[in-house]
Parts: structure tokens; C-alpha cells; sequence
């Protein structure tokens, strides 16, 4: 080891790394466009990383190493994958001259060339942030290619702040990745272990001698249900620590293991040579005494304020769990559940809210604020008493407050009946569908949203400031509407759509339109790379006072002789992408919501719309990590978009969509929702998803998409068709469609317009071959 420095008293796992005001965001992009060079973009990183040091060192986290360096361009997993060379053979030779991957090859990976998909991405555990998957086979080589989190450290150093480094460690990083396609069949990254770990190695030594007096290896995989054997992960731990525990001059390790309890794999956590444990203790039980008698000599980093919710922590039960570790003997200091790249920075800005609101509400700086209070709380139980008292007394008066409870929602809850979650039978819905709307085989259509144009933008801008009226505002998004719709005409589209060019963010806009939700100004969080979201705050008892989305819908209609869908937000997404009330179960928020989407599409159909689509992306995000609660998660969440959507008539076709899913995990769930048409993604996995869609005998309408939105680059018909083509072997051409993996707002016209005429183009080819 390079030093004994003792672990902070108080510190975070992680800190929004985009920017107060997604500086970050604007940098990289700025980059992606040629307007700025790499030296501009490393000198903007860099002043984010003084700027959050600098912050976090006035809010009380001033000993070494109690900042996290958490600082990312893109991805954690993209950065690990980059340090240690994980580079998929089908991108070819990325490494520079003196064989590292530097930022341009860095950000190849994340969106991908002409020739090549990025690497995939999904879920990051039970969150709304996504990851890179890396592609790992027998043919991969690992070498240090990268030494950016080495420089991180040292540029902080020079100015005068210590952080701890950050590295997603190397279980977690082989677990989460998938096998490459080269690899044989049955191929399990994670036995590549033993090549992994030299390069780990490597890097702390380096590490060590930066300066770094502490590590933070980040485990969060060993806290969820994995394919692979829990004694073989066990085995992984300890000969991974071991390795790295040997490492020459390394610095001291925390290993963090954030999003639930460690359960079977604490004692080989106990029993390993590193230097201190997080725990989650928030999400997760304080271990039992026989557990905790384990943790001897080791400091036990207790993550007892949530890392990722936005509601003030109850200081009188986190004292209460800290009082139980301390009690046990042991070396205890405070930390978060999770990261707080989850949450958004600060909650003072958001004038806009009610006092009273944000006095319920901590985001990421006024967690820290607790964590400094419950530290002290360990030195001295009397410095906290006020601070204690004070969120006991908060936290009374909001379960009293006005909208958190509505008898009204309670009683119409209260009457619902099994009748009100079913719809008929499918064969019965197919032929009245088939009736009303004559669609060709593999109809083509697309997920929602058109480009968000900087024109569309700036109108919202002129309308909340007052600069327009609401008249000029919606005609200018009528413009926009019979633009989208003339474009879709044009290329021969089956099934229309309206463009969305009113809603800023699929979510909020339902939030703006529904009771017991607020909405921020600043409070963005990253959902991946620079894609950035403002998460609502769903506090109160939901109800929809009047129509969200039908002018709207009906104008569009309007304009075309072809079926357009009505655009909704599923119960599960909007949840999922919203800051939940945490004081009662899911499940009746849920169907709270799935009762206004209810009511909404009665308006919809009574508007002549024969084609309702309620998207639900977020389905797989909100899976509990462990198996034993996962049933009943899928019973709640399917049943809650059912409830939103049985009130349907026979001829009304119900679309969803689903993206950034490992469907196989979910297909039973997915088949229960009981759309009539689901669209998923399928594009960037190389239409993977099929051979589930098989397997299962999913029998409605499916879309498996064949144009990657997430990236810039434009699938030729060739690649759409091939891509059709596999879907027609796997699954029978009269449920397939044709459509991108997800909606078009972060994409550009150019490049919408060219992709979506090769989508047609290639339908056309494959349809004309079915027999």
C-alpha cells in the first residue's frame, strides 16, 4: 500500500459529473460537431472536475479522499472497458501510436462508424442511467490502453484536492459484459477473470504512485441474482481481491457495493485483503450480528442516506442504523446508498417549487449536507439532535399536506374489479382491428417523436416566457405536426404518427398535465453519454383534471386518410422516469396513474383515433435485482398498464414499445401486457431479441426494430433488410412490423429522412418476396 491514511468520516459514492448547468453535455457534442477540438474538450472536462471538487470541499467533505472521482465522458463501464483495451475485433485497430484509446477512439465505441454499431447498452441496475455493454470473447486482448483516471487524480492533486479514484471492478465489469461475436457458443466473460486482472493491477500501482491514498472498487453486480453460479462468483472475489491486494504500492481499497444487500457474498467481502466495505445499508438490512462480527478490522463505509431518490432522509432511522454499527465494535463512517449521479445537484435552485415541496426534497448537495450530519452524529449523538428533530417534524408534516392523499383516487382505486384489467381475447381484437384499419403485411411505422428541431425549441422558450401567445405557439406546432405528417405520406408510411413536437420530454409533458406531479428547471440527471433528462416529482395522489394529448392527435388525424396513433406515456415509464413517492407502495401509484391513461384514451378513441400506443421503455428498469421480488413487481407493473388500457374497444389497436430491454428476461411479462402490437429494440443487438420472440411463441403483432436511433449513423436498405430478413425466419410475417428501435427526437432530419426512406425501401423488398 502507498500510505495508512484513514477513510473519510463522511464522503459520497459518486456526484453528478455533467454540470450544473450539463456543461459537459454541451462540450462533448460541441466535439461530436467539430466546433471544438480535443484539447477544448479536456480543458471544459477539467473545469467540471475542479468545479464539483471545489463544491463538495465547501459542503463539508474536506478530509482526503472524500471526494469521489467519479468524473466520466460518457460511461463507467466505457471507461473501464477503454483502460484495460476491451475493444470488440469488428472495430479494427483503435489504438493510437503509442497503444492507447484515446478519446476519439473512446467515443467510436459509445456511437459506433458507417460500417460498425456501437456497443450495445442497457439498464445500469435498478436505475434510469444506461451503459455500454462490452463485447468480450477468447479473442479479446487486454493491455492498459488508457491512463485517464491516473491523470483525473493527479490534475485534481495539482489543485489541491485528493479524490478517490474511481473503477467499476473487474466482476462486475465481466459480468455485465456479454460474449463478443466471435466467441463459441456458451462463452462466459467472466472466465477471462484471470487476463483481466493483471491490467487492474497495473493501474492501481499507478495509481499509488499518483498519489492516490485510496481506490474505490466498484461492485455492484454482487448484490443482484446473476446466471452464473454464486459459488463461482465467490471464487471471482476473493482470487480478484487477492490480485489486487497484491498490487505493488497500491493505494488502500474500498470496495462498493451499492442498489441492495450483499447477502451470500459478504463473508468472502469480510474475508478479503482490502482495507473497507460500503454497504447499502438504506436499500439493504443491517447485516445480522453474526455478519457484522466478520466485518473486524475493516471500516465499514455505511451508505445510509439514498443515492437514488430525491426525498429527505429520515435522520432519526439512519442514526439508528449507524448506532447498530458502532454498537458492534466496528470502524464506521457514512456515505451514500448509491452514486448521486442519479439525482440532480441542488435543490435550492428550483425556486419554482413551492417551499414547502422543497423542504421534503434533497438532491445531491443537500445529501452530502446528511451524510456530514449523520458523520457527526457517530462522533457526537448531540451535535445532530436539531438536524434530527427537524427532518422528523418534515417528514410528519408532508404525509399531512394537502394532495398527498385524494379520497376521490382512493375510492375509485378501492372499486376496481378483475373485469377492469382484461380485454378480450386477442383473435376476437385481431379481426375487428384487421376491419377497421386494412394495413399491409410487415406495416411500416415509427415509435413517436420526430427531431426536436432548435426551431420547435425555441418556440416552447417564446411560449413559457410569454413571448408568443398560446394561439401563435400551437399554430407553430400545428406547422410542425402537417410537416411531419406530409414527410410520412411522402415516404409511404402504413401507420402515421404526429411528431410530439409539443412535449419537451415524453414524461414530464404528462407530469405538466396531471395533478400530484412538479416539475424542475435545473434538475437534470444523465440517462446516458450526453443524453440528459429532468426527471418529474411525483409527490401527491394522481388525477387527470382534462384531455392531455387529443387536440393534438385529432388535428394530425385530420390531415391524413392513413390510421395516426395517439401518443401515451405508460404507468411503469412514467414512474420509472419520475422521483416516486416513497411513502406508499408502488403498486398504487401505478395504477393511479394507469386510471389517468384509462381516461385518456377514451377521449382519444371518442376523437376517432384507432391506434393507441402506450409506451412502456422503462418496463425492465424497474425489475428488482433480486429474483425472489420479481414476481411480484411484474404482477403490479403489467397489471397497471393493463388497467390503463383495457377500457379499449375490440377495434382500437394498443401499441407499446419497449427499448434498452433484455427481453428474454421479461418476455413472459411483456406477453402478459397484452398489446396488441409491442415494438422493441432489436437494431443495435444485431436483432437478437427474435430467437426469444421464438422460443416463447409470442403470438400478437411485434416490431422489432431495425434502424439504431442512438447513434448518427444511417442503415443502408441493404443492412435494414438484412436485419428484416432475420426477423421473417424467426418470427411468422403476418405479426411483424417495421419501425426504428425508438423514437427520432435527439436525431436530425437529414439523417431521419434517409434512414426512414431506406426503412421503407427495404419493407417494400421483403414484402415483395413473402408468398
Amino acid at each position: 500500500m502507498s500510505n495508512n491514511t484513514a477513510f473519510p468520516a463522511a464522503s459520497l459514492l459518486g456526484y453528478p459529473r455533467i454540470g450544473r448547468r450539463r456543461e459537459l453535455k454541451k462540450a462533448i457534442e460541441g466535439f461530436w460537431a467539430n466546433k471544438i477540438d480535443a484539447a477544448e474538450l479536456d480543458a471544459a472536462a477539467k473545469e467540471i472536475q475542479l468545479g464539483t471538487a471545489r463544491r463538495l470541499a465547501e459542503l463539508g467533505l474536506t478530509e482526503a479522499a472524500a471526494i469521489p472521482g467519479t468524473f466520466s465522458y460518457y460511461d463507467q463501464v466505457l471507461d473501464a472497458a477503454t483502460h484495460i483495451g476491451a475493444v470488440p475485433a469488428r472495430f479494427g485497430e483503435l489504438r493510437n501510436d503509442a497503444g492507447q484509446l484515446d478519446i476519439n477512439a473512446y467515443f467510436t465505441l459509445a456511437r459506433g462508424t458507417v460500417e460498425q454499431q456501437p456497443l450495445e447498452m442497457t439498464k445500469w441496475f435498478d436505475t434510469n442511467y444506461h451503459y455500454l455493454v462490452p463485447e468480450i470473447g477468447p479473442e479479446t486482448t487486454f493491455s492498459l490502453t488508457s491512463t485517464r483516471v491516473v491523470e483525473q487524480f493527479e490534475y485534481a492533486l495539482a489543485n489541491g484536492f485528493e479524490t478517490r479514484p474511481y473503477l467499476v471492478g473487474p466482476v462486475t465489469f465481466l459480468l455485465l459484459s456479454k460474449a463478443s461475436d466471435d466467441a463459441p457458443a456458451g462463452f462466459n466473460p467472466l472466465s477471462r477473470l484471470e487476463d483481466v486482472l493483471p491490467v487492474y493491477a497495473e493501474l492501481l500501482s499507478k495509481l499509488g504512485a499518483a498519489g492516490a491514498s485510496w481506490v474505490q472498487i466498484d461492485e455492484p453486480a454482487l448484490v443482484a441474482d446473476q446466471d452464473v453460479p454464486v459459488a463461482e462468483i465467490q471464487a471471482a472475489v476473493a482470487r480478484s481481491l487477492e490480485v489486487l491486494a497484491a498490487a505493488a504500492g497500491r493505494p488502500q481499497i474500498l470496495v462498493s457495493t451499492p442498489f441492495g444487500a450483499l447477502t451470500e457474498l459478504l463473508p468472502t467481502l469480510a474475508a478479503a485483503p482490502i482495507e473497507a466495505l460500503h454497504i447499502d445499508a438504506f436499500k439493504g438490512a443491517v447485516p445480522s450480528a453474526e455478519e457484522l462480527a466478520l466485518l473486524a478490522g475493516k471500516t465499514v463505509v455505511a451508505g445510509v442516506v439514498d443515492g437514488h431518490n430525491i426525498w429527505i432522509n429520515d435522520l432519526a432511522e439512519s442514526a439508528a442504523r449507524l448506532d447498530v454499527l458502532k454498537a458492534a465494535g466496528l470502524n464506521v463512517t457514512v456515505s451514500t446508498s448509491t452514486s448521486t449521479q442519479h439525482v440532480p445537484h441542488d435543490v435550492t435552485e428550483e425556486v419554482q417549487l413551492s417551499e414547502e415541496l422543497r423542504s421534503w426534497l434533497a438532491f445531491a448537495d443537500q445529501k452530502v449536507g446528511e451524510v456530514v450530519t449523520l458523520a457527526a452524529h457517530l462522533v457526537d449523538p448531540a451535535s445532530s439532535e436539531e438536524a434530527i428533530a427537524k427532518a422528523t417534524a418534515t417528514i410528519a408534516s408532508r404525509a399531512a399536506a394537502a394532495g398527498v392523499k385524494r379520497p376521490e383516487v382512493r375510492a375509485r382505486l378501492a372499486a376496481l374489479t378483475p373485469a377492469d384489467f382484461n380485454r378480450s381475447d386477442f383473435a376476437v381484437r385481431e379481426a375487428a382491428q384487421d376491419e377497421a384499419l386494412h394495413l399491409p403485411p410487415l406495416p411500416t411505422t415509427t415509435i413517436g417523436s420526430f427531431p426536436q428541431t432548435g426551431d420547435i425549441r425555441s418556440a416552447r422558450a417564446r411560449a413559457n416566457k410569454g413571448a408568443i401567445t398560446g394561439e401563435e405557439y400551437s399554430q407553430l406546432m400545428k406547422d410542425e405536426i402537417k410537416r411531419v405528417v406530409d414527410l410520412q405520406e411522402e415516404l409511404d408510411f402504413d401507420v402515421l404518427v404526429h411528431g410530439e413536437p409539443e412535449r419537451n420530454d415524453m414524461v414530464q409533458y404528462f407530469a405538466e398535465n396531471l395533478e400530484g406531479f412538479d416539475v424542475t428547471v435545473h434538475g437534470w440527471v444523465q440517462s446516458y453519454g450526453s443524453r440528459c433528462t429532468r426527471p418529474s416529482i411525483l409527490w401527491g395522489d394522481v388525477t387527470r383534471e382534462k384531455a392531455i394529448t387529443v387536440e393534438w392527435a385529432e388535428y394530425a388525424q385530420s390531415l391524413t386518410a392513413k390510421p395516426m396513433k395517439g401518443m401515451l406515456t405508460g404507468p411503469v415509464t412514467i414512474l420509472a422516469w419520475s422521483f416516486v413517492r416513497d411513502d406508499q407502495p408502488l403498486r398504487e401509484t401505478a395504477n393511479q396513474v394507469g386510471l389517468a391513461l384509462r381516461d385518456e384514451i377514451a377521449d382519444l378513441e371518442a376523437a376517432g383515433i384507432k391506434v393507441i400506443q402506450v409506451d412502456e421503455p422503462a418496463l425492465r428498469e424497474l425489475l428488482p435485482l433480486r429474483r425472489e421480488d420479481q414476481a411480484a413487481y411484474l404482477d403490479w407493473s403489467v397489471n397497471s398498464f393493463r388497467l390503463a388500457t383495457a377500457g379499449a374497444v375490440d377495434s382500437t389497436q394498443i401499441h407499446t414499445h419497449l427499448c434498452y430491454s433484455e427481453f428474454g428476461v421479461i418476455i413472459d411479462a411483456i406477453d402478459g401486457l397484452d398489446a396488441d402490437v409491442t415494438s422493441i429494440e432489436a437494431a443495435r443487438s444485431r436483432m437478437d431479441v427474435v430467437n426469444d420472440l421464438e422460443a416463447h411463441g409470442f403470438g400478437r403483432g411485434v416490431g422489432p426494430g431495425v434502424y439504431d436511433i442512438h447513434s448518427p449513423r444511417v442503415p443502408g436498405q441493404a443492412e435494414v433488410s438484412e436485419l428484416l430478413g432475420t426477423a421473417v425466419k424467426h418470427v411468422p410475417a403476418r405479426q411483424l412490423w417495421v419501425n426504428p428501435d425508438c423514437g427520432l427526437k435527439t436525431r436530425g432530419y437529414v439523417e431521419t429522412e434517409e434512414s426512414l426512406r431506406n426503412l421503407v425501401n427495404a419493407t417494400k423488398e421483403v414484402r415483395a418476396q413473402l408468398v
